[in-house]
């Protein structure tokens, strides 16, 4: 095959895949074809998302005020547990829906949609009841100032309190992937990165209402795309297209959905909590903690915007993993997850070399203070060492969600990150007075034990046997 007839077919295939196609079916066929096809809009809607931090890290760094930066950063790592429920939740979502597709019963698929609506609507009422009235004490306790809180809070109000646009925005995410109709999911994220990147400067700046403005606009740019996936929820052409019927109160599946969500959303709980401690470990009392946090709110977000893209993959590898196991094939199903691993290493391992050589100048991008960007530079650095050992690691996770065995990775994520991570970045930020880079130690040497023991449970393939 020549290379302009290879090129000419890379490109009707890639143009496939980001249009979508309602009637693909991913269990059989050419298992590379089916990872593409599921892959790059998962990706491309994995790197919309990483573009919603990195733009308000941007807009915000405008400011020169690193209190701003830093209420980001504090806020951030709380939200990380409202991210955590509604990520908990799209796996199952993801899970469920992908069985009963695999199994053809498009019918059950469509009730278990409806229904973990309902849960996520329940979830985000009392998140937002706690955002609206304590938001101020929220930062009071992640350590922050009096004056930080006094200019910033509400910055914190409007992203606590407008959380039901980022949970169903998870939520209904995570039933079109199900479905393998990730082409929807990455329209629909395109459509809240527009609004928020055209709206965060004129809420910011012209309308001049600082850090408060990047809340606002990104939750309008979130509710827009909301309503833009209710409508394809009911009106639209997929497979998943609800009816009154379907929206029928279920408790006996809602009760399923939550044991099979409980599992991913402990997973992130549990990463996302130790987060929240280390982020108190940097935050030391003066001028120096603020710095640290500053240059850690911008390194992370950068970090994001290379790791969500890698989860697309991740995702693409456990919608095969749920269907497949639904059609009777985990054979297929297991072959489809080292073959999502392996081109996760190689996009990861480029992304590595990246950081290791680029990190001043990328972060110069969002700050001139060289203080915070030697802090960030650091971040980036030692953070990125352990991106091959991720690559497999997020995959792996992922696959066992996929299969509905949401316990497994749940336990692994207690061992790496509260009797490895949190003791680990103390012991030598604190006690060995290693200060942040400890901290980012602690980072890299968790998740890379964590890839590695993941990896050999799921080799054991008790995962295939998961009933949902």
């Amino acid at each position: 095959m020549s290379v302009s007839t290879k090129i000419k077919s890379f490109s009707k295939l890639f143009i496939q895949a980001v249009k979508g196609d309602e009637n693909q079916v991913y269990t059989t066929g050419s298992i590379d074809k089916a990872i593409f096809l599921l892959a790059v809009p998962m990706i491309l809607e994995m790197s919309m998302e990483a573009l919603f931090a990195v733009v308000d890290a941007f807009y915000v760094s405008r400011l020169d005020d690193n209190a701003a930066l830093t209420t980001v950063g504090l806020t951030e790592s709380v939200l990380t547990l409202i991210y955590s429920i509604g990520m908990g939740l799209s796996m199952g979502a993801t899970a469920m829906v992908a069985r009963r597709v695999g199994e053809k019963d498009v019918a059950a698929a469509r009730d278990a949609a409806a229904q973990v609506i309902y849960i996520g609507l329940a979830f985000s009422f009392v998140i937002t009841i706690i955002g609206l009235f304590f938001a101020e004490e929220i930062l009071r306790v992640m350590g922050g100032s009096e004056e930080l809180i006094a200019a910033n809070v509400g910055y914190t109000r409007w992203m606590i309190g407008g959380n039901i646009t980022i949970m169903l925005l998870f939520l209904i995410n995570g039933i079109f992937r199900g479905a393998g109709d990730a082409a929807l999911s990455m329209r629909t994220l395109i459509v809240s990165n527009a609004l928020n990147i055209a709206l965060g400067p004129i809420f910011i700046f012209v309308l001049d209402f600082g850090v408060v403005g990047a809340a606002i606009a990104t939750n309008i740019g979130r509710g827009s795309a909301v309503i833009y996936q209710v409508y394809h929820l009911f009106k639209g052409k997929g497979v998943i297209r609800l009816h009154v019927e379907n929206l029928k109160v279920r408790l006996d599946l809602i009760w399923r959905l939550i044991k099979v969500s409980a599992g991913g959303a402990g997973q992130f709980l549990i990463a996302s909590a130790s987060w929240i401690f280390l982020v108190r470990i940097l935050n030391v009392p003066g001028p120096e903690g603020e710095i640290a946090v500053a240059g850690y709110t911008v390194a992370i977000r950068v970090v994001i915007f290379t790791i969500l893209p890698a989860w697309g993959l991740a995702n693409a590898a456990a919608t095969l993993v749920g269907q497949n196991l639904g059609a009777g094939q985990p054979d297929r199903a297991e072959k489809s997850v080292w073959r999502s691993a392996f081109l996760n290493l190689i996009f990861l391992a480029s992304v590595m070399v990246i950081f290791l050589s680029l990190a001043k100048p990328i972060m110069g991008i969002f700050t001139e203070d060289p203080l915070v960007i030697k802090g960030g530079v650091q971040c980036l650095q030692i953070v990125s060492l352990g991106y091959i050992f991720y690559a497999y690691g997020m995959v792996i996770s992922q696959s066992f969600n996929g299969a509905g065995d949401t316990r497994t990775p749940t336990l692994i994520n207690v061992f790496g990150f509260w009797c490895l991570q949190i003791p680990l970045a103390y012991t030598l930020a604190i006690i060995l007075d290693w200060g942040s880079p400890g901290v980012y130690a602690a980072i890299s040497i968790a998740e890379s034990s964590i890839a590695v023991v993941g990896i050999l449970i799921f080799r054991r393939g008790k995962w295939k046997e998961a009933q949902i």
